[in-house]
């Protein structure tokens, strides 16, 4: 009589621990995306316009840039290394307007929760972990809607494949990096680091063979050796398959030059280390000591973890930019902590909670939904206002509606934005550091700190329009000067023209 009540009471049990799991996933996906909804950061940003500008080129013109488009350096040598993401954000501009930023920002913050979330084992039994480290990792990379998103996405992709690979001990896994090699490579000049690490991986099992057939398994760790022979060929597949771009090897030209020392270090604060003046600073500290940590625990002596650990360290830390590739490596390592035993194996069967996949899924892109279509302007007028917050909407308006000449010469910041807004106009500088070179870049910011004469910079000589921030040291002291003129004025931007002499 009371067998029945307690046959019952488990499946209640797992009725209602599914739809914990399913809340907690649904939170896990959607409240950055969300907030992105209610915030539109994407708007702000400064770097995504000239993207957008060189997509919609490029589809326009059924061709890739070779030179400086859009500067006053059109004669300059110039690629766009990143032509696929520029494609993918024209494309979706055409599609939905301005919308198409917070969406697209929206749909890669989805990804990056997702992917962070499987990176660390969360198809497993191991629940809970997964999730803290998910969340953590998106609390310490600077999400912006640049190409640099699908670097991340690629690389933790690629470290799942490559930490599946090295615990079955085999090679199939690898078989799918040459087509995200092909792809990653279209998108994002960072896919060297990907490729770095593969060589890495291919470096560690060429050292535990010499140390096998000396005798020596110390570095091998408890897992079998992936085959060398299959490895080298998936390594020079994926090599390869970094060629097959629209400018093949020139590709390489500008991703080895991301990976040294920049000039520009004392003027621009990505490319310098991280400060640890913000929280997120400390946590990515602590996410990386506790990768260190988890493979001390479980006494590891896997080379390929400690070496791609250690590596992205070094990569991280010194640059800003590069942070994200500890945090991404951290994730996987700790996420590898967990493995799952062949009790969980055999409990699992089939994953009894893969519909929760199902529900979580819909109910995030019901989400998703329901915040576009009601947080999100559709109007043109109403989103170039959110622009105007933090970018020189109306000082760009009143440039182009009182016809004024150009070429312009502008604050480095707005430079993407002006690509976009103002295409009609040579701009002095943008963002595109691969396009100026070190020599004109340095010039610009010695002479915006005053440390060269006006002079001495002839895309200043040759402007005829000025267009700074209103609180910048350089057009505080141009509007003292009787031989420029502030024809326009806002809290946020001046325009200046050079007075006849």
């Amino acid at each position: 009589m009371s067998l029945e009540p307690i046959r019952q009471k488990p499946a209640a049990d797992s009725q209602g621990a599914a739809s914990v799991r399913v809340l907690v996933l649904v939170l896990l996906f959607t409240v950055a995306a969300v907030y992105e909804a209610f915030n539109l950061s994407s708007l702000a940003s400064l770097d995504v316009w000239s993207h957008l500008r060189t997509g919609t080129w490029i589809l326009q013109n059924h061709a890739v840039p070779h030179n400086g488009l859009f500067s006053q350096y059109p004669d300059l040598p110039w690629i766009a290394p990143d032509w696929g993401f520029d494609v993918l954000l024209a494309s979706a501009y055409r599609l939905m307007g301005l919308r198409a930023l917070p969406v697209l920002l929206m749909l890669f913050k989805v990804a990056l929760a997702v992917t962070f979330f499987f990176l660390a084992r969360g198809s497993r039994q191991n629940f809970w972990v997964p999730v803290l480290l998910a969340a953590v990792a998106q609390s310490v990379i600077p999400v912006q809607l640049q190409e640099g998103l699908c670097s991340i996405l690629f690389f933790a992709v690629e470290l799942a494949l490559l930490f599946h690979a090295r615990g079955a001990a085999s090679t199939r896994p690898l078989l799918w990096l040459p087509l995200l090699f092909a792809i990653w490579a279209n998108l994002d000049t960072q896919f060297i680091y990907g490729l770095l690490a593969l060589f890495l991986l291919l470096v560690v099992i060429i050292v535990e063979e010499i140390c096998y057939r000396l005798g020596v398994a110390w570095f091998a760790g408890p897992a079998p050796a992936i085959p060398l022979g299959m490895t080298g060929v998936v390594t020079v597949a994926s090599l390869l398959a970094t060629l097959l771009t629209p400018y093949t090897y020139h590709l390489y030209g500008v991703a080895l030059k991301n990976l040294g020392r920049s000039a520009l270090q004392v003027y621009l604060p990505e490319f310098n280390a991280v400060g640890f003046r913000r929280p997120q600073d400390y946590v990515l500290l602590l996410l990386a000591m506790l990768a260190f940590f988890s493979l001390g625990c479980r006494h590891s002596r896997d080379l390929f973890q400690y070496s791609l650990m250690i590596g992205c360290a070094l990569l991280s830390f010194p640059a800003q930019r590069n942070s994200w590739l500890v945090a991404v490596a951290s994730v996987a390592a700790i996420g590898d902590a967990f493995p799952t035993t062949s009790s969980e194996t055999a409990q699992e069967g089939v994953h009894p909670w893969r519909p929760e996949y199902l529900v979580t899924a819909g109910v995030v892109l019901l989400a998703l939904w329901v915040a576009v279509v009601s947080r999100i302007p559709s109007s043109r007028g109403a989103l170039l206002a959110v622009v105007g917050r933090t970018l020189p909407v109306r000082a760009c308006d009143y440039i182009r509606d009182n016809q004024l000449s150009g070429p312009i010469f502008n604050a480095y910041e707005w430079g993407s934005f002006l690509i976009w807004y103002l295409p009609d106009y040579a701009i002095a500088i943008d963002s595109r550091n691969d396009l100026y070179g070190d020599e004109i870049n340095l010039r610009y910011f010695k002479l915006t700190h005053a440390e060269i004469p006006l002079s001495a910079d002839f895309t200043f000589t040759y402007s005829r329009t000025i267009l700074l921030e209103s609180n910048a040291p350089m057009a505080v002291a141009l509007r003292a000067t009787p031989r420029f003129k502030a024809v326009y004025s806002d809290n946020l931007a001046t325009v200046l023209v050079p007075q006849q002499q």
